[in-house]
């Protein structure tokens, strides 16, 4: 079946906030789709080889693809969401995902779960459109040729601003520190443990990736002198306050940012100088899926240059398949804060894999700024 969008005066005019945003009610009305609940428990039922569930990030699910999928196979696709790879591998460890069959790990989750035994090893003649990808993505670090997840989506984190504020405009991270006062109750952060603590990580000239205690203990004192003037920790939910102005600045990913600046012009979206985090989402396979059959024609669809193209198009994600990148307009292959040039991410980093002691201290310090 030939795929048929509806296409508006600009390809990007459907304002669609937050890469880890809840789906409306309404999303799953206009789809057919069941949506469930991110603390849900789902069963598999005897009729479930004809239902694909899915876990992922909220707006990774775009109604017209999933009908498109449900109108080829026939198999029904349910979505469970998370925000945060912390909750995924909670929920997945603590025994409540044994129905999914396809889950959106970012890349440093995918190395961890990998070495927790949590992920089925992708069969590589079951998978269409390998050839699809961005050279970076075909064997990347933190998956040797793709051997447990297949790349979807790649960005950075930011932050996101009003241009015309008379505070000013930011360059690193430090601009949240320095402006603090001016700044109270009108700034959020992304609920985020290794993106916040790695930001002022950052902020420090430490790494993302610092399993040193004391580097992680001096990033958690500053973060103590900025938690006062912070409105919330806030993955999603953030977006109506920014655009009314009742923000001045946010934490924000880049393809949460890209709607929003379209939205409203005086917004603009900042790589910091010191550095951030380059994040790649996933396809992956849980090793307790019931259905390996509808994972794989999933995996397959996404992989479809026009498919790829199309969820560019309406979800403003920085898409890893250059065969739907050569389909896009000039306009958004040119954008800068979706496919940043190498000197503005000389400084930046992936997220990876911390050890054990490190994350229980992660941990430990998250739950003491999020909860106190």
């Amino acid at each position: 079946m030939p795929l048929q969008y509806p296409r508006h005066s600009h390809p990007w005019s459907s304002l669609s906030y937050g890469r880890r945003r809840f789906l409306r009610a309404s999303t799953a009305a206009l789809t057919g789709l069941a949506l469930t609940n991110c603390h849900s428990n789902l069963t598999p039922g005897s009729s479930d080889q004809k239902r694909l569930y899915i876990y992922t990030w909220a707006n990774y699910t775009d109604p017209q693809i999933t009908k498109l999928f449900t109108q080829r196979t026939g198999i029904q696709v349910i979505f469970d969401v998370f925000d945060s790879n912390e909750v995924m591998l909670t929920k997945l460890q603590s025994g409540g995902g044994n129905a999914y069959s396809i889950l959106y790990p970012s890349d440093y989750m995918v190395a961890q779960m990998v070495k927790l035994g949590m992920l089925t090893p992708i069969d590589p003649d079951r998978v269409k459109g390998l050839q699809n990808l961005r050279s970076r993505w075909i064997n990347p670090p933190y998956d040797r040729h793709n051997g447990h997840s297949i790349p979807f989506s790649t960005g950075t984190t930011g932050l996101l601003y009003h241009a015309d504020s008379a505070i000013g405009q930011p360059q690193d991270w430090d601009f949240l520190w320095d402006h603090r006062q001016a700044l109270s109750r009108r700034i959020t952060l992304i609920d985020d443990m290794r993106e916040v603590v790695g930001a002022t990580l950052k902020s420090l000239g430490y790494s993302y990736n610092t399993n040193d205690a004391t580097q992680i203990k001096a990033a958690y004192s500053k973060l103590q002198e900025l938690k006062p003037h912070i409105a919330a920790f806030k993955t999603n939910g953030f977006e109506d306050e920014i655009l009314s102005g009742d923000l001045t600045i946010a934490m924000a990913y880049s393809m949460d940012a890209m709607p929003l600046i379209r939205a409203n012009p005086r917004l603009q979206y900042l790589i910091p100088r010191s550095g951030t985090s380059i994040w790649t989402d996933t396809l992956a396979i849980p090793a307790s899926a019931p259905n390996l059959e509808a994972a794989y024609q999933w995996i397959n669809f996404m992989l479809e240059p026009e498919v790829a193209a199309g969820m560019t198009e309406r979800l403003s994600l920085g898409t890893v398949n250059q065969a739907a990148l050569d389909r896009l307009s000039g306009e958004i292959r040119n954008n800068q804060s979706l496919y940043p040039k190498a000197e503005i991410l000389a400084n930046s980093e992936t997220i990876q894999p911390l050890t054990p002691a490190t994350n229980d201290l992660f941990d430990r310090l998250w739950t003491a700024m999020t909860t106190s």
